[in-house]
């Protein structure tokens, strides 16, 4: 077996560099990479091309790196929690691509199955299409046009699990495991960090949400915040 761990965020991300494109895991504030995120804050690393269903909020997750302008372009389908980011959008300031949730899942599994591309019917006849490939197919004994959209090609997929292996092994609780089996399978250098680090052996084979062989590095993280994003409460009968 292949022992896989490191000792920090900081040393998982030694070689992310400027201008890189990094897919994270994580909905909304739900599962997301916080010690990562935190080490890239520190890192200082510019120019990114972050894939990512949103763009946290303002002070936490990846708004800090929004915060710090270390962010370039944002692909996401949905970024409506950041008053940052819309800022930074309408100054011209930072690149969005946004793009329907559905296809950005595929176009993260298409990476991770080694599929150059993906036919889809969201999209067709919207902005959306403009510039890229639209085809016709028969299906189910209907014809329909499809868009033609090409697998993500992130350097690094950054996720965060509930518990794993030194194998690499992952295992995501509840909602938390959101698009990050996705990510984790996208990247050509794929870092998780870990709640409960693991003895290999320990996790039950099928309950193993992404097996070892998509994950290059793997640690024990800390101090997790697992703040809510929105609270909503009942008033006082």
């Amino acid at each position: 077996m292949i022992n896989k761990t490191v000792k920090s965020a900081e040393e998982a991300i030694k070689d992310l560099h400027d201008g890189m494109t990094i897919a994270l895991g994580g909905f909304g504030l739900c599962g997301i990479p916080e010690n990562c995120i935190a080490a890239l804050v520190k890192k200082g690393v510019k120019n990114l091309t972050c894939i990512s269903n949103n763009a946290g909020v303002d002070d936490f997750g990846l708004g800090l790196l929004l915060q710090g302008k270390q962010i370039k372009k944002m692909i996401s389908s949905y970024v409506g929690e950041n008053a940052e980011f819309e800022r930074q959008m309408l100054s011209g300031e930072l690149i969005v691509d946004l793009i329907p949730q559905g296809t950005l899942a595929t176009r993260l599994m298409a990476a991770g199955y080694g599929m150059p591309a993906i036919f889809t019917p969201a999209g067709v006849g919207t902005e959306v299409a403009e510039g890229k490939e639209v085809r016709r197919f028969k299906y189910n004994g209907v014809e329909k046009d499809y868009l033609m959209e090409y697998a993500f090609e992130p350097d690094f997929a950054i996720v965060k699990a509930w518990k794993g292996d030194a194998a690499g092994n992952l295992v995501f609780r509840l909602t938390a495991r959101n698009f990050s089996p996705l990510v984790a399978m996208s990247g050509k250098i794929t870092v998780a960090e870990v709640e409960q680090m693991v003895e290999p052996g320990e996790l039950q084979a099928d309950q193993i949400h992404v097996p070892g062989i998509y994950v290059h590095r793997i640690f024990q993280g800390q101090k997790y915040e697992k703040r809510i994003e929105q609270r909503t409460v009942r008033k006082k009968m």
